[in-house]
């Protein structure tokens, strides 16, 4: 451990300049994050390195690559920075009325979509000064554990690259705080008219051609999985990027969807599409709310995921929500 002397001559700086280094990757992009020179990134990294005694930081053609002892000190560093922020956000009192902070929220786009009308709403009339960033999250393509699927998302907000994450994994790290935001389940998504809706049977469901939404191009999804469990399957004619996509691709075809029950009753009658219920359920799925647990000390981030929490419902029922 190190003496109070030499605690006495630590710049704290010094740990923010590694933050910036190590997330960006890049001596300019960090001076320019911190507003400041290359030059002063640069002296700073070395008075970092003679502390620590590592080189901490590799040049690359493309910028810098944390060394092993680099990558070792990241959580501690971060975890310390934390605690700093929180007690200057508690010297300071977080008022949603009158703060501009701006808070990232990573999501998929079909989940982010059932959720950010009514934040919005919400923010209007009680923190207007505050701003809200969209992360679009994506599973690891093929993965179907959710734990693996959602591992690059949880690293991400480890990183500080989000502020919280709503995610269809209820059972994250004890690392992170979670919160159940509210249940899903799927609902066959269709053009207004199309046959389909006059004959809803397994058979009918089976046949006919299918859009699966998949950022990567995947065509095996979350549905394909519960069907093969009852020795069924469907032809998947199509995969397109986004669910808002996803609609409007089915107003103007024969094509079917398994689309979130809640994203398909609040978006679709615009682009003409109904929902159906499915012939044979096809699972069902939480959204949670997750944070790492360091950050649920900052005031303004425990005032977001109250909000948060009150758009589905989830902080309703006591068992649901868990703070671990």
């Amino acid at each position: 451990m190190l003496h109070e002397i030499d605690l006495s001559r630590i710049d704290l700086n010094l740990l923010v300049l590694f933050e910036a280094v190590f997330e960006e990757r890049h001596v300019g992009r960090a001076a320019q994050r911190l507003n400041l020179s290359p030059s002063a990134v640069s002296h700073g990294l070395g008075r970092l390195r003679s502390l620590l005694g590592d080189p901490l930081f590799l040049k690359t053609p493309r910028g810098v690559v944390p060394t092993q002892r680099a990558e070792e000190l990241d959580q501690p560093i971060a975890d310390i920075l934390s605690r700093v922020r929180g007690v200057v956000a508690t010297a300071r009192p977080f008022d949603p009325a009158t703060s501009t902070r701006r808070f990232t929220i990573g999501a998929p786009d079909g989940v982010s979509a059932v959720f950010l009308p009514p934040l919005l709403e919400k923010l209007a009339h009680a923190a207007p000064g505050i701003a809200i960033g969209i992360r679009q999250l994506l599973p690891r393509q093929g993965e179907t554990s959710p734990a693996v699927a959602w591992q690059d998302a949880l690293a991400e907000l480890e990183a500080r690259m989000m502020d919280v994450a709503v995610l269809p994994y209820d059972d994250p790290p004890v690392r992170f705080w979670r919160s159940l935001l509210y249940q899903e389940d799927f609902i066959v998504a269709a053009r207004a008219g199309h046959p389909f809706a006059a004959a809803p049977s397994v058979s009918n469901y089976c046949r006919l051609r299918h859009l699966v939404v998949s950022q990567t191009g995947d065509s095996h999804g979350f549905v394909d999985n519960v069907l093969a469990g009852q020795g069924l399957s469907r032809r998947v004619a199509l995969t397109v990027p986004n669910f808002m996509f996803a609609l409007a691709v089915l107003a103007d075809s024969d094509l079917i969807s398994a689309l979130p029950r809640r994203f398909v009753e609040l978006h679709a009658s615009r682009f003409g599409v109904i929902g159906i219920e499915p012939p044979l359920p096809l699972g069902k799925f939480a959204l949670t709310i997750v944070a790492p647990q360091p950050a649920m000390r900052d005031a303004g981030m425990a005032w977001l995921v109250t909000l948060l929490e009150g758009l589905g419902g989830g902080a309703q029922n006591p068992a649901d929500r868990r703070v671990r």
